[in-house]
């Protein structure tokens, strides 16, 4: 098994555990937050956890603080739960993928109107 291999396993079950505690925090300012990926360091000693919410601005923002706030408790549970030498520390981090993605589709339509409309076409919408 390469290095490699190893480190998408320990990706992978780091985003499971997290996706799960993160499901279960209570903090009010937290909205409807998915874990997109994890990306340990080769020394397992810190994790980028990358998000996406859900919602405004402001509530990406306030998520944001929550997942902060809460990363010492969510790496003490993962530790427990998932054996590693050393648990990482977390770095949670806005994944704005997604967003981008969304923004694209939203040009890509609009372009495809003003083509529809050009070419005389009043069906595509």
């Amino acid at each position: 098994m390469s290095r490699g291999d190893r480190m998408r396993r320990v990706n992978s079950m780091l985003k499971e555990a997290i996706a799960e505690h993160v499901a279960d925090l209570k903090d009010p300012r937290l909205g409807f937050v998915t874990i997109t990926a994890v990306e340990t360091s080769p020394d397992l000693r810190s994790a980028r956890v990358f998000f996406s919410v859900l919602g405004t601005p402001e509530e990406t923002k306030s998520s944001l603080e929550a997942l902060t706030a809460a990363s010492s408790k969510i790496r003490t549970e993962v530790g427990h739960e998932i054996r590693l030498k050393y648990t990482p520390s977390l770095a949670f981090i806005i994944d704005e993928a997604i967003e981008r993605g969304a923004h694209i589709a939203s040009i890509l339509h609009d372009i495809e109107q003003e083509e529809a409309a050009a070419a005389g076409d009043p069906e595509r919408d």
